[in-house]
């Protein structure tokens, strides 16, 4: 479980194997892998990934940690476009005590949306998401929704695309600060707003479909 802040960004140092399966290596600040273990769950790009190495040398200020994606995850998301060199938002699990300044995330990733617009002002951006229909019923105005890990609020809405408006401190702290039309961002519908959604139609179709 994740809140959708993600705490900074690691670089990717390799990221090896085929589209069925690859290995991906981080690097990134020392103090994101205080009490690490084998086996937890970090969400890169939003998407919740399982630990299976990592190597925190106490006297030096970066680490690493290793993940092995399936290729579930490669073909709904979009860390197989990643490169060697890019940089991936990073955020640890929730643990208790931890503050939910976002929402709650689960880090499984439903769909990618595409970047078809950016409106860059001063300290403003705003990105327009171009997404396929039938997720689009889950992306509600003023609503939740998780973009590459990152817990944002929806603006205006179309029929296939809604709007994101960005503060200067979400583009510094992740990497949708570099990112540029034509590029694909991972999604992950507020689960609150998917379950309702979902009651709501199948209470419809039970009670009010004709014969």
């Amino acid at each position: 479980m994740f809140t959708g802040i993600v705490q900074t960004k690691a670089l990717v140092v390799s990221f090896v194997g085929n589209d069925k399966f690859k290995t991906l290596t981080v690097d990134v600040s020392s103090e994101y892998l205080n009490n690490l273990t084998i086996g937890a769950s970090i969400a890169i790009n939003g998407v919740c990934l399982t630990v299976t190495q990592f190597d925190q040398d106490k006297g030096k200020s970066n680490g690493q940690a290793q993940f092995d994606i399936i290729d579930e995850t490669l073909c709904k998301t979009n860390l197989l476009s990643i490169n060697v060199g890019d940089e991936v938002n990073l955020e640890r699990s929730v643990t208790f005590g931890t503050e939910l300044g976002g929402h709650i995330v689960s880090g499984h990733i439903q769909t990618v949306a595409k970047i078809s617009d950016i409106q860059n002002s001063k300290d403003n951006c705003k990105m327009t998401l171009t997404l396929d229909a039938q997720w689009m019923k889950y992306i509600l105005y003023k609503g939740f929704v998780s973009v590459n890990g990152s817990s944002l609020t929806v603006g205006n809405t179309n029929k296939n695309s809604f709007d994101l408006h960005l503060i200067p401190e979400t583009l510094k702290l992740t990497n949708l600060g570099v990112a540029k039309v034509g590029d694909y961002l991972n999604i992950e519908v507020d689960q609150q707003t998917y379950s309702t959604v979902e009651t709501v139609e199948r209470y419809l179709k039970e009670h009010y479909t004709k014969v």
